[in-house]
C-alpha cells in the first residue's frame, strides 16, 4: 500500500501544470468625429450659429445652447443674472404680462391673464412665430431676433433732476442691460398690441414685428419708440 502511495505522488509530480489563460486585451477605439454628438438647436429646429454684431449688447445677449429654453429663474436673486440666461427665454419672459398697463389709442391694453405665467403657452406662440419667420424669410428666426434687438435698442433716454424748485429733463447714455431690456419689452408689447382687436393671433404679430424690427422699418412699433426715446433726448441737450 505504501508503494502504491508513492507510485500515485510521482505520478502527479510527473505531470505538467496547466497555466491559466489570461484574458485578451481589447485595444482601444481610435477617436473618431463620425459619430459625434449632435449640435443642440433651439426648438430641434434653428441652429445658435448666429452673430452678434452690436459688441455693448454682445456680453448681454445669452445663446446657450438649449432646445426649450426655461430655467424656472433659478439664479434671481444674484446680481446680473439675467445676463447669463437665454436671450429666448428672456423674450418668453417679457410676453408674460397681463397687457400694456397704458392707455394706447384711447384705451388700456388687457390680456385678462391669458399669458401671465404660462411659460409653456408662451414658449408655443414663440415657436409658431419662428416657424412663420423661417416659412417668409427662409431666415434663421433666431438671427432676426438679434437683429431686431439690436436695431430697436436706444442708445440715450432722458432722467428727470431737481435743482432748487424747478425739475429739468438731462439727457443720458443708457448702459446695455437696459438697452437689452428695453428692446425686450418693446417687441413683447408690440406683439400684444398686434394681436388685440385684430384677427392676428399673437404668434403672427410677434413674427410680423420680429420682421419689421430686423429690417429697421419705421412701421414697427420697437423701432418707433426707440426713435421717440432717442428724439426727446436730443431735445433736451
Amino acid at each position: 500500500m505504501a508503494e502504491a502511495k508513492t507510485e500515485n505522488k510521482a505520478e502527479e509530480k510527473a505531470k505538467p501544470a496547466k497555466k491559466s489563460r489570461a484574458a485578451p486585451k481589447r485595444k482601444a477605439p481610435l477617436p473618431s468625429n463620425k459619430f459625434s454628438k449632435k449640435e443642440q438647436q433651439l426648438f430641434d429646429k434653428y441652429s445658435y450659429d448666429v452673430k452678434v454684431e452690436d459688441l455693448s449688447l454682445r456680453n448681454y445677449i445669452n445663446l446657450k445652447p438649449l432646445a426649450f429654453p426655461s430655467t424656472f429663474r433659478r439664479t434671481s436673486k444674484k446680481m446680473f443674472s439675467k445676463a447669463g440666461m437665454n436671450i429666448v427665454e428672456r423674450l418668453e419672459n417679457a410676453m408674460m404680462r397681463g397687457g400694456t398697463g397704458k392707455k394706447i389709442g384711447g384705451h388700456v391694453i388687457r390680456t385678462k391673464g391669458r399669458l401671465q405665467g404660462k411659460k409653456i403657452k408662451v414658449m408655443h406662440v414663440i415657436e409658431s412665430a419662428f416657424d412663420s419667420v423661417h416659412r417668409d424669410t427662409k431666415e434663421n428666426p433666431l438671427q432676426l431676433l438679434i437683429m431686431a434687438l439690436e436695431n430697436s435698442a436706444p442708445i440715450e433716454d432722458t432722467t428727470r433732476i431737481r435743482q432748487g424748485g424747478t425739475v429739468s429733463n438731462i439727457p443720458v447714455d443708457i448702459s446695455a442691460s437696459r438697452r437689452l431690456d428695453i428692446a425686450l419689452r418693446n417687441i413683447a408689447t408690440a406683439s400684444i398690441i398686434g394681436a388685440f382687436g385684430s384677427k392676428k393671433t399673437i404668434s403672427e404679430a410677434l413674427a410680423n414685428e420680429l420682421i419689421l424690427a430686423a429690417k429697421n422699418d419705421i412701421n414697427s412699433y420697437a423701432i418707433k419708440r426707440k426713435n421717440e426715446i432717442e428724439r426727446m433726448a436730443r431735445s433736451a441737450k
